[in-house]
């Protein structure tokens, strides 16, 4: 008997056997990668092509009552990301440090618009859209910061802008270093820099979870 007898009757019942091999990251792993990143290489030119890849992963994801009231105004290096940038505020958590450090500062952004900004469903599809195009990013070798804290009046006049902008996201190739620190829900919860390194405190999956 041939020592794959048994292995050509599997095939012939049941089909042949295929190995798929795994291609890209995993979720856990973009997740690990996807932090809030304060400074970039700028020697690193994010393109236009580059921000329309990020921004759509927005035709595919879910949204309240399918309304898909979010729009977008991409921001590549030059005059306009200079505007952007004099108008949102980094680093709220660590105000001694002044982030981001000169010369590390992003230089391409998107702007996300709220066609109505009073629909509470919006909150939902912004937080879904924001994390999906950060780990998009991540996917694509970049980092992202989603910026909440910004002159929206000043955004909106600036860039013409139909719709009132409801945040920020900062894209380049990031140059910090991070470490996720588990903790019980008790512990403080703020980031901190430690030799230069960024510590990203997260409560612990045993506190996450109400028995």
């Amino acid at each position: 008997m041939a020592d794959n007898y048994l292995e050509k009757r599997y095939d012939e019942v049941f089909g042949k056997k295929t190995v798929t091999k795994r291609v890209g990251h995993t979720l856990d792993e973009l997740l690990t990668k996807n932090r809030s990143t304060r400074g970039y290489n700028k020697s690193y030119v994010v393109s236009r092509n580059e921000l329309q890849q990020i921004v759509a992963v927005n035709t595919k994801l879910g949204s309240g009552c399918n309304r898909q009231m979010l729009r977008f105004r991409l921001v590549t290096q030059g005059e306009e990301a200079d505007k952007v940038l004099s108008n949102i505020k980094m680093g709220a958590a660590l105000p001694e440090l002044h982030l981001p450090f000169p010369g590390t500062e992003p230089e391409a952004f998107i702007i996300v618009c709220s066609m109505n900004d009073d629909d509470k469903l919006v909150l939902i599809d912004l937080g879904m859209s924001l994390e999906a195009m950060s780990l998009r990013a991540v996917e694509m070798g970049l980092n992202t910061l989603i910026v909440r804290a910004f002159n929206k009046v000043k955004l909106r006049e600036l860039f013409d802008l139909k719709y009132d902008p409801v945040a920020v996201l900062c894209v380049g190739k990031g140059i910090e270093k991070f470490e996720l620190q588990p903790i019980s829900e008790s512990e403080s919860h703020s980031y901190y820099r430690r030799n230069g390194l960024h510590v990203v405190p997260k409560v612990k999956l045993d506190d996450l979870i109400l028995n």
